[in-house]
């Protein structure tokens, strides 16, 4: 029986926008271990919802027996991509350090670093901070026409309201890194997102140039909504995988939300279930699309992926709990917070607390204080999941749910949480 190569897993699940030769590359992937590299520039201190893709994409190539070499660019980063909406704010070498440790602890919990095929974290700024410019515009820079460096996209669209040097020769630096990769550690392969094939091919024609090997790339695909814009923005900003900078439950909460339409397609690209299981579950959300099971399976696989399977039992207790399913105690202090914050709860000051109407009102959870009784003599208010009877109520420090929370519902649906500072 033929083992499968890994390529046809990767264009199955809608992994390959671009590459170079296509038959070239799936015979170098069937014929041994094949040392591939891809890269993160730390232009923020953290990852987010489109390096997931290329993080997924490194563990499928090395669990198929390829070697993969996981960079993070402190040199890279301290310039960052020519972006469309113009030059990006430079960052100090201090914040730049920073950053690229959080990044390579966060890439590192993504691969394998045991086994023959082990993989290595390298830093682009250890080959590139000694390098004297006169050396790299004699061996490097000679290699790249401008002719060719203004024809790419982004530097054409910027042209006319400018772009500087530093960030138009940043093709420079990327290629020079795939060069330094094959000569030192055997690397043939790179591979990124789409909106990288510009510089991901300079690296490969300039390992050519210099050496006169062929070597291999491709490209992943943006993923994008149905209406075709960014997937990975939320409107409190990326989707990053820092469980410090979006919480876990707003995490899981992110993905239970996708649109019927892109499930399978998300199923593909971010989780490593069977082609049998991914298949069986477009078929009932298809089929029965307000049990959502597919949306429940892909928020369970990515949020256990990126944060542990731990975090995804309470990021599920916490959603049940507060629509009145379960017991608001046994959260976890973090991830309650977290997930009433997410309402866009309010604070109120420690101390005597406001009675349940005031609260209501306060919480936005009436529009009025007689909108607040009445909701309460109707029996559609709850403190702490816990019906509330008496309009007159006034709660206590012993009401408070982790310390500080006190949990209001209105009906099944509506809730809020007033944190008391």
């Amino acid at each position: 029986m033929t083992t499968p190569n890994v390529l046809d897993e990767l264009e199955w699940r809608g992994l390959v926008a671009h590459s170079t030769d296509r038959d070239a590359l799936r015979a170098a992937l069937g014929e041994g271990s094949v040392r591939f590299y891809v890269g993160f520039d730390p232009t923020a201190p953290s990852l987010h919802m489109g390096n997931l893709v290329q993080l997924v994409t490194a563990r499928r190539l090395q669990e198929a027996g390829h070697t993969p070499y996981i960079l993070v660019g402190g040199a890279t980063g301290m310039i960052g991509d020519p972006r469309d909406s113009g030059e990006r704010t430079l960052n100090s070498l201090d914040t730049v350090k920073e950053w690229t440790e959080r990044v390579r602890t966060q890439v590192s919990r993504f691969v394998s670093f045991e086994g023959t095929n082990a993989a290595s974290t390298v830093n682009n700024y250890d080959w590139t901070a000694s390098l004297s410019v006169i050396d790299f515009l004699r061996d490097i820079g000679k290699h790249f026409p401008v002719n060719r460096m203004l024809a790419r996209d982004t530097v054409k669209r910027r042209l006319e309201s400018g772009i500087s040097y530093t960030e138009f020769s940043y093709v420079l630096l990327q290629s020079m890194d795939y060069l330094n990769l094959f000569r030192e550690h055997g690397v043939s392969l790179q591979f990124g997102g789409s909106d990288q094939w510009g510089n991901i091919t300079g690296g490969a024609e300039l390992v050519r140039r210099v050496t006169g090997e062929s070597v291999y790339a491709f490209a992943t695909p943006l993923i994008t909504k149905t209406d075709g814009t960014k997937y990975g923005k939320t409107e409190g900003g990326a989707l990053w995988l820092d469980g410090e900078m979006m919480s876990p439950y707003a995490f899981h909460q992110f993905w239970l939300n996708v649109e019927d339409e892109k499930v399978g397609e998300l199923l593909r690209i971010f989780t490593f279930l069977s082609r049998e299981e991914i298949e069986d579950l477009e078929q009932q959300t298809a089929e029965k699309p307000f049990l959502r099971a597919g949306q429940k399976r892909l928020a369970d696989e990515v949020t256990a992926l990126v944060h542990g399977a731990e975090e995804v039992e309470q990021a599920k207790a916490a959603a049940a709990a507060l629509f009145g399913g379960g017991d608001l105690r046994e959260i976890s202090a973090a991830t309650l917070g977290a997930a009433l914050r997410e309402t866009g709860g309010t604070t109120v000051p420690a101390g005597e607390l406001p009675g349940i109407v005031d609260l209501l009102v306060t919480a936005g959870l009436a529009s009025s204080k007689g909108d607040a009784r009445r909701t309460v003599t109707e029996g559609g208010a709850y403190l702490n999941n816990a019906r509330v009877e008496d309009p007159e109520l006034r709660p206590t420090a012993d009401d408070l749910v982790a310390g500080c929370w006190l949990v209001l519902r209105r009906g099944k649906k509506k809730f809020a949480g007033v944190e008391v500072r």
